[in-house]
């Protein structure tokens, strides 16, 4: 298999164009290509499935997120198809040049690092743009971190929404989680599902606490299908203890439960905070607002310390 880049040179440019006779992308009427979406492994290589397998083969190239990690599953499956970068940071300027070759009729299979394509990844833009024009675009659906998670997390699977990765600035978190809750003091009942950055675990479920209150049933999801595979649940509180004593590593998703009917939330922790830090130290503004809010120390002095950082 090649890794190429996107260059003057590229070879994606003298790609051979073959007759569409691959049963698994929808014929395209005006003679052209089309465009196929494949899942991959989040983890475990074993879970391709055959039809991905097939498609992987029988296009002319494969539009990969990061061509280093998809040539570990293709090497794995003697798969030797081109492979070429489509990423958030050239995916809108090389729209043009494959929608040109796709029109000529190339075959294109686009893959992210790990399981279904444009869930949290690149590619959106390229399905928007062969849409438009007319393209077949089809699927070999498979892993998803987001489904595998809810089914193990023991959280109401029906409704849910997911939400992509939380604000990484605690403030921008805050103001998104509160915006949340708000909707479900307006109604809303749905298990929320995001995914995150190991390092910043922690502050994200601190800051949820601050606004869903310590008791919220929740579940994180470590390493899906690998080999240290992990799923913690309980509340806000417990979770978050776990992790405090076991550092948090690989992929992460968090899912946290609908609201109940009596649920009342937590209150303000932020506003709360920011008026005591006005006229206390750090620590006694914590300690103060602990007692208020009835939370842990170590969360709401963990708060009060960023809050104090950010002026």
């Amino acid at each position: 298999m090649s890794e190429q880049s996107w260059s003057a040179e590229t070879p994606l440019s003298e790609v051979a164009v073959s007759p569409s006779n691959a049963p698994l992308t929808e014929a395209n009427p005006a003679g052209g290509g089309s465009l196929i979406l494949v899942a991959t492994p989040i983890g475990n290589l074993g879970d391709i499935s055959a039809r991905a397998i097939e498609a992987l083969r029988n296009v002319e190239a494969i539009l990969c997120e990061d061509t280093r990690v998809t040539a570990k599953l293709l090497t794995a499956h003697g798969i030797t198809t081109p492979t070429y970068t489509l990423h958030d940071h050239n995916e809108a300027e090389k729209i043009p040049f494959l929608l040109e070759k796709l029109h000529a009729g190339a075959r294109f299979a686009v893959v992210s690092d790990a399981g279904t394509p444009l869930v949290s990844d690149p590619g959106f833009r390229l399905v928007r743009a062969a849409i438009d024009a007319h393209i077949p675009v089809s699927t070999t659906p498979g892993p998803n971190a987001v489904i595998t998670a809810l089914t193990l997390s023991g959280l109401p699977p029906h409704p849910f929404t997911f939400l992509g990765f939380p604000p990484p600035k605690s403030e921008a978190r805050t103001s998104t989680f509160s915006a949340l809750r708000a909707a479900e003091q307006a109604g809303l009942r749905s298990t929320l599902i995001w995914y995150e950055a190991p390092h910043r675990l922690l502050a994200s479920l601190a800051d949820l606490i601050s606004v869903f209150g310590p008791e919220r049933e929740a579940a994180v999801g470590r390493e899906l299908t690998k080999r240290f595979e992990e799923m913690v649940r309980g509340s806000l509180q417990s979770v978050h203890e776990h992790f405090l004593e076991h550092a948090p590593r690989g992929e992460i998703t968090l899912l946290i439960g609908p609201a109940s009917e009596t649920d009342t939330g937590a209150a303000d922790l932020g506003t709360l905070l920011r008026e005591a830090l006005q006229q206390h130290s750090v620590k006694d503004a914590a300690s103060l607002v602990a007692g208020m809010v009835k939370l842990p120390k170590r969360t709401v002095y963990s708060r009060a310390l960023e809050l104090s950082r950010e002026g």
